[in-house]
């Protein structure tokens, strides 16, 4: 919603413009209030992917060291704070720097929220079961748009911001108190520690036991207060080394898997065209086809077709058997035919073919959704889901709507025809559909499972070293 809202108030504002005599209009909105040019107003919308940036890989990280529930609780607060700093912004740099620490915030449940629920949906209906929560993100995007003009209209603008703030609350205290969840492939962490804790002991108890039968001395009684240089006892790895080694070694397995990348590109050309629809959509419908209420048309057909497409290519995906291979085919014939709908709709001088066009359109490309982030989470090897749900967020948002936002800004104020720039626009999502389409002839390996048999087999052994002798004497 918040960033619904923020496209709803560049929507609505406007400029301060002066004529030929001298006689100068005052701006409006966001826009007119600090006075922003096209590209300025681009930067803004664009400015969370900086947060993004920083916060998905730490939060990535986090999750094998914390309960991914407070992390996201903490994330939520700042994202609530931030948000409520852009109703209060009294300079461009200010709001500029509150929308860099939105996406901070963002950054928690975005690494995390996928995993959890791929975790805990039922086996056939895992697809479906993403479809829904993507469905919410386009869906309240859409209603930020309404509810951000409204609001606009009534109140002003940073009212907007301090609305959406007051939602978040309740879900913030539910990060903070719900029960702590276990994603898959972190299960192994507390265990292996649980049994190394009970080794290290039953080791110790049983040298300290065997020294006094063979009345030999302890290393501290033979070598004094320090032990020997030579000695193979090696002092512990810091916990940050630690963090940072096991962080660079996931990022060198995941950047691995061709499949991930390629899924990611496609991904990337797909959400250049839908961040700047989502963006300039409203200001494009007004000027081309003199939409009275652009922001509630756009937000009304972006609800109904975000809903529709979303769960439709999640529940399709589930129906043809999730695999990977199915997820490029399905990716590659949806984006290609929703390409060819949306280019087709710009193309007509009548609102209401523009309207029937475009809506087909964006169910097709919203049909992605679910199967895109299903290869990005069954690609890859359980304990780096959130890491690949991070850095395909990352990527989408750095090389993809963060971009195109100030580049159709730019480019708008160098050719001054909203009819061509959203032509050029929509080509993209043909680039996104050659990708995905090289995805269909990969060999793909739905990874989801890897870890487990190796789990068991680490925990059957550490068994059965317990049961051979790891505890001492009058030990059960």
């Amino acid at each position: 919603m918040e960033r619904g809202a923020m496209a709803s108030n560049g929507v609505n504002g406007s400029p301060k413009t002066c004529t030929a005599n001298g006689t100068c209009t005052a701006g409006t909105g966001i826009q007119g209030e600090f006075n922003l040019s096209n590209f300025e107003d681009g930067v803004l919308s664009s400015a969370f992917v900086v947060g993004l940036l920083i916060g998905c890989p730490i939060f990535a990280s986090l999750s094998k060291s914390y309960n991914p529930f407070r992390l996201i609780g903490f994330g939520l607060s700042v994202w609530m704070l931030a948000v409520i700093g852009c109703g209060l912004s009294f300079s461009f740099w200010f709001i500029a720097i509150c929308r860099m620490v939105v996406g901070i915030g963002e950054a928690s449940f975005v690494s995390l929220a996928a995993p959890f629920i791929d975790d805990n949906a039922p086996a056939k209906q895992r697809t479906a079961w993403l479809g829904i929560f993507y469905m919410c993100i386009s869906t309240g995007y859409a209603i930020g748009y309404v509810y951000g003009g409204l609001v606009g209209d009534h109140l002003k603008w940073r009212y907007a911001f301090f609305g959406v703030a007051i939602l978040m609350f309740p879900f913030i205290i539910l990060g903070w108190i719900m029960k702590p969840l276990q994603l898959k492939g972190f299960t192994h962490a507390d265990r292996t520690k649980a049994s190394n804790s009970v080794t290290t002991v039953s080791d110790a108890q049983g040298l300290e036991v065997s020294a006094v039968k063979a009345g030999s001395f302890t290393l501290k009684e033979r070598f004094g207060q320090e032990t020997p240089k030579n000695s193979s006892i090696s002092e512990p790895e810091s916990p940050k080394m630690n963090q940072r080694s096991r962080f660079l070694k996931d990022m060198k397995d995941l950047l691995r898997e061709k499949t991930f990348i390629v899924s990611v590109l496609g991904y990337t050309a797909y959400n250049f065209v839908i961040g700047a629809y989502s963006y300039w959509g409203p200001k494009a419908g007004r000027n081309i086809y003199k939409m009275e209420n652009a922001d509630m048309i756009f937000g009304g057909v972006t609800i109904i077709c975000g809903i529709l497409g979303t769960l439709a290519g999640g529940f399709l995906l589930d129906y043809l058997t999730s695999t990977i291979r199915n997820a490029f085919k399905l990716l590659t014939g949806a984006v290609l035919a929703g390409a060819i709908f949306c280019f087709s709709a710009f193309c007509f001088k009548n609102m209401y073919g523009f309207l029937v066009f475009f809506g087909i359109g964006e169910v097709l490309v919203f049909a992605t959704q679910a199967p895109v982030n299903y290869v990005c989470l069954h690609c890859v090897k359980p304990s780096l889901r959130p890491l690949s749900m991070a850095i395909s967020t990352v990527a989408i948002h750095l090389f993809g709507d963060v971009p195109s936002s100030p580049l159709v800004g730019l480019l708008q104020d160098q050719i001054h025809s909203w009819r061509k720039t959203s032509l050029i626009l929509t080509s993209f999502l043909f680039l996104a559909a050659a990708f995905w389409f090289i995805g269909v002839f990969m060999k793909s390996v739905d990874r989801y499972n890897e870890e487990e048999s190796n789990e068991h087999a680490s925990e059957s052994g550490a068994a059965s070293d317990t049961r051979t002798g790891a505890l001492p004497e009058g030990k059960d």
